[in-house]
């Protein structure tokens, strides 16, 4: 099968979230069992040198936005058996930014969108499935459809369109997206373009895709709710029979706490020891007091609203009440900069905030830490919290997205969880939660015990969620395979009741032939009974509404028929 990724970010070339480690990975995971599959980026300034240094020059043309015509490069690398394509025009991508500032990233991403389609027949690749990924790739899907569908190097295509997040839409004036595009009036409507007077560019992706995902079961119902929908909710259920979720993977190699190079020893499901190490090793590089016996909680992703760091923000005098260490890792608002940079000057030792992006010390955290707190107030995935319990550190979230998917609360009946969580979005309940878990921590090491355990020995890999997906693009493949064998049975069998219709009641078909049979039938001799003249009576009008050619609605079989006689 041949697969093209579409997106913004991709690992290892360039980050800024969890889609750059989904791109990355599913298309590894997929090349590996056989499949072709290829990405396409844009190429930004800020991707290394040993990457850009490797790249071969594939091809370059002119790409039309309106009245202007921007050059466009398109450079290959091939690694780990899947081939990157990198879009690219500098004065687009030659930015000391990745996306997300500026006041044209309507235009960036539509030359990026008319790049990429075509592109396709000049480097010789016509892929079977096309896979578009957030609101920066989803107006290729648009593209696709109105623009190009008809020309035999794109006929045929299936295209897929993945939700990471809904917030984030790409929403645009109408005016400048059709000044760059030159996209008429009527594509501009509630049901195509037009999402509350503007242009959305996430919008086209999902009106035009053949299906779309998103990366939690979870989330894929939450979406179609007016609470988490985004405004798109309405849309999202009238494309409900083509909406499924499909949970991301993490990389399993790269977060293995038995092989990880930046953790300061290594550890296993079966030997935990080494957790110990790690934790006082992050408590001596942080400056916290070093107290083996005391829970750390960690706290690793971007510092926003979303993660729910307004509940801690209420709680924290409460949380610091309780004989805890906590550690923060994250840049973004600065409101909760502001409120870890004052936690950790009014509890030195037990509190540490870093408010930056390191990859090694997110895997010390990670490795170091006792449990792991998200209460975010939305999760389409989440990786942080499947991180966490591959490293044998508890989680503590909120039941949505994602994170509903991947923790279960610990049920002390039972038996059953690896975590703990809670449902209200309120402080106090997120509170009462950490001091649950604080509870089985000080109380039943057992029970502790066997949920690092659980966390650690479950599969998170890509493996699962790659077969979702595969099953998803045959899917896509297979359904005009079985439309087109029924089409031709039918349509016969139709013909031939028909035809033994018409042979029993040999139905006058032209005005004359009608006429004549009128008058033979009135110099017959009146032989017939009182029933029979009812009979004939009650024909009558619809043989005169025959004659006169009434308009009806033909079913296929008497299309085919026409079309064979």
């Amino acid at each position: 099968m041949k697969i093209l990724f579409v997106a913004s970010e991709c690992v290892p070339f360039i980050k800024t979230g969890g889609l750059a480690d989904v791109v990355g990975a599913l298309s590894k995971v997929l090349a590996s069992q056989g499949h072709d599959v290829r990405v396409m980026i844009p190429k930004y300034t800020s991707i290394s040198e040993k990457y850009s240094n490797n790249m071969a020059h594939l091809v370059d043309f002119e790409v039309e936005l309106g009245w202007r015509k921007q050059y466009c490069g398109i450079d290959e690398l091939r690694q780990d058996g899947v081939i990157y394509y990198f879009v690219d025009n500098r004065y687009y991508f030659g930015r000391n930014y990745t996306y997300g500032m500026g006041g044209d990233e309507y235009e960036r991403f539509a030359f990026f969108s008319r790049g990429v389609l075509n592109s396709l027949p000049l480097i010789g690749f016509k892929p079977d499935i096309l896979h578009a990924h957030d609101w920066q790739a989803g107006m290729v899907l648009a593209l696709l459809n109105i623009q190009y569908a008809h020309l035999p190097a794109y006929s045929g295509i299936k295209t897929v369109m993945t939700i990471h997040n809904l917030q984030y839409q790409g929403v645009f004036g109408i005016k400048d997206v059709q000044d760059v595009l030159g996209l008429g009036d009527s594509l501009f409507t509630d049901d195509k373009l037009e999402c509350y007077g503007a242009a959305n560019y996430l919008k086209a992706g999902i009106v035009y895709a053949d299906e779309v995902t998103t990366v939690s079961p979870s989330y894929a119902e939450e979406i179609q709710t007016a609470y988490y929908g985004e405004r798109l909710d309405g849309l999202l259920r009238a494309k409900s029979n083509r909406l499924s979720g499909v949970l991301n993977g993490i990389d399993v190699d790269v977060y293995d706490p038995a092989n990880d190079k930046y953790i300061a020893a290594k550890y296993s499901s079966d030997d935990l020891s080494g957790k110990a190490i790690c934790k006082r090793a992050l408590q001596t590089q942080l400056n916290l007091d070093v107290r083996p016996e005391v829970p750390i909680i960690g706290m690793v992703g971007r510092l926003s609203n979303q993660k729910g760091l307004d509940l801690v923000d209420y709680v924290i005098g409460d949380i610091m009440r309780e004989d805890v260490q906590l550690v923060c890792l994250g840049m973004g608002d600065s409101r909760y900069v502001n409120l870890f940079s004052w936690a950790e000057q009014n509890y030195p030792g037990r509190v540490a905030a870093r408010f930056v992006m390191d990859n090694p010390l997110a895997h010390q955290i990670y490795a170091g830490s006792d449990l792991f707190l998200m209460p975010s107030q939305f999760e389409p995935c989440g990786l942080s919290q499947m991180i966490a319990l591959r490293y044998g550190t508890i989680p503590v979230v909120r039941e949505t997205g994602g994170l509903r998917d991947t923790v279960l609360s610990y049920n002390e009946y039972t038996n059953d969880g690896n975590g703990f969580s809670f449902f209200n979005y309120n402080a106090h309940d997120m509170l009462h939660t950490i001091q649950r878990a604080l509870h089985y921590y000080w109380n039943k090491k057992d029970v502790w015990r066997i949920l690092q355990q659980r966390g650690m020995t479950a599969d998170y890999s890509w493996k699962v969620s790659a077969k979702k997906y595969l099953d998803i693009y045959n899917m896509l493949l297979n359904e005009d395979k079985k439309e087109t064998p029924n089409v031709k049975p039918k349509a016969e069998k139709a013909k031939s009741v028909a035809q033994a219709k018409e042979a029993s009641v040999k139905k006058p078909t032209t005005k004359v032939e009608a006429k004549a049979e009128v008058e033979k039938k009135k110099a017959e001799p009146v032989t017939k009974t009182a029933a029979a003249k009812k009979t004939t009576a009650a024909a009558a009008p619809e043989k005169k509404a025959a004659s006169a050619k009434k308009p009806v609605t033909k079913t296929p079989a008497e299309n085919s028929e026409k079309a064979d006689s």
